[in-house]
């Protein structure tokens, strides 16, 4: 007779160990077809009820910090939707418990043992287990029950993580999409050709920090003869940035079609931009207007950097008169237009400050005496080779070579 017994429970426990290889194959095989995280959990349910005779079993698994009723079936169950660990004694949060010695609510009874599932030192699911096919006690289905679970919740996991990338490579190509749009508003808004005739010329270069950058420069010939230059730094950068800009610029057009005054065209950017931005955003701008006829330059200064002017290369002019920046308030409460004479063999230089926010090691800025310094001692050279010059100089003084930390916009316009 004990052989007998012993044989009998010899042939069980190998019925249900081919019971948990089936199980395994199942819940492998749904991994491999690719099953959505549905299909994996109604699998691993109907491998435990069908294979393994598990009556009751609840799981709960972590999900955004929370353990989450995923898998829940049982004849006269009452489940929550959630579970909250810190209800159990401290052993019970880590370590398979009697659900009867855990103090839970009636609702838990009809369990009989809880098992908390860990991945990487770290509690990822929780099981309730009730009863199970006759022979084949719930005591010993633990570890198989932890191991089919982990598989379940790797494969889930991988699921997300395969959603997450998908979601993020959309992301970022809307991303991409968004910045070469942008790119191309951008490049639209500078002029396609500069004048070079034979009263004045005219020279650009635009190095844009990043991608998208929130530098701008125009030169318009007005139908009266007069030359329009301006230059302009948006706050902040990239697409919102870009498309501000890309409003200044319309608004600056329509302004000048109109052949109204400066300070009026000035008055209605300022409208134009806080309207926009909501005073978030605001735009520092030098706009010019030169007339060849008489030689004299009016302009505005609203908030930028002096541009300056070396009339026939002698003492510096700096074009401070303006008003303050555009766009932080919906009426600028002063604005000065400025005059001044550019006479023959003049050189009017208009930037941004990422020509003069360069510093060396030992942190000294470039600044506007160093721009400056290199002007006078190359007045006359042609705007193309100065513009050089000038970069060539930040970059050996920039204690980062050509890495810069901002925009930088160069402008000049030579009276001949």
């Amino acid at each position: 007779m004990p052989q007998t017994a012993a044989l009998a429970s010899l042939e069980r426990r190998l019925f249900f160990k081919e019971r948990e290889l089936q199980a395994l194959l199942e819940i492998t095989q749904a991994i491999t077809q690719d099953a959505n995280e549905a299909a994996l959990y109604k699998i691993y349910q109907f491998t435990l009820i069908g294979q393994l005779g598990v009556r009751q079993l609840a799981l709960y698994v972590l999900e955004e910090r929370q353990f989450r009723l995923k898998v829940g079936f049982g004849s006269g169950l009452r489940l929550g939707s959630l579970f909250a660990p810190a209800a159990l004694p401290e052993p019970c949060q880590t370590e398979p418990c009697a659900v009867e010695e855990l103090r839970l609510s009636d609702d838990w009874q009809d369990f009989e043992l809880l098992l908390p599932v860990r991945q990487r030192e770290t509690v990822q699911a929780y099981v309730f287990i009730g009863t199970a096919q006759a022979g084949y006690e719930v005591s010993e289905a633990l570890g198989f029950l932890e191991t089919l679970s982990n598989i379940l919740l790797g494969a889930v996991a991988n699921r997300r993580l395969a959603r997450q990338r998908e979601a993020s490579m959309v992301a970022e190509a809307a991303v991409r999409r968004e910045i070469e749009i942008a790119q191309q508003v951008q490049q639209l808004l500078f002029p396609q050709s500069l004048p070079n005739n034979a009263t004045y010329a005219v020279q650009a270069t635009y190095l844009p920090h990043t991608e998208i950058g929130g530098d701008y420069y125009d030169v318009v010939t007005l139908a009266d003869g007069r030359l329009l230059v301006c230059v302009a730094d948006v706050s902040g950068k990239g697409v919102p940035a870009s498309l501000l800009m890309s409003n200044f610029q319309a608004g600056l057009r329509t302004l000048l079609r109109q052949n109204i005054p400066l300070e009026n065209i000035v008055h209605e950017l300022n409208h134009l931009i806080f309207t926009n931005a909501g005073g978030e955003k605001f735009i520092t701008a030098f706009l010019g207007l030169y007339n060849p006829a008489t030689q004299v330059l009016e302009y505005v200064n609203a908030g930028h950097n002096d541009p300056l002017l070396l009339p026939n290369c002698g003492p510096v002019q700096r074009l401070h008169e303006g008003t303050f920046m555009l766009g932080i308030m919906p009426e600028l409460p002063a604005l000065k237009v400025g005059l001044v004479r550019v006479p023959p063999h003049s050189l009017l230089f208009a930037y941004t400050d990422g020509l003069t926010e360069v510093f060396d090691d030992q942190h000294n800025e470039y600044g506007e005496e160093g721009v400056l310094d290199l002007l006078v001692r190359n007045c006359y050279l042609p705007l193309t080779r100065l513009h050089q010059e000038l970069l060539h100089d930040i970059r050996r003084f920039n204690t980062h070579g050509s890495k810069f930390a901002d925009d930088i916009t160069l402008l000049s316009l030579r009276v001949k």
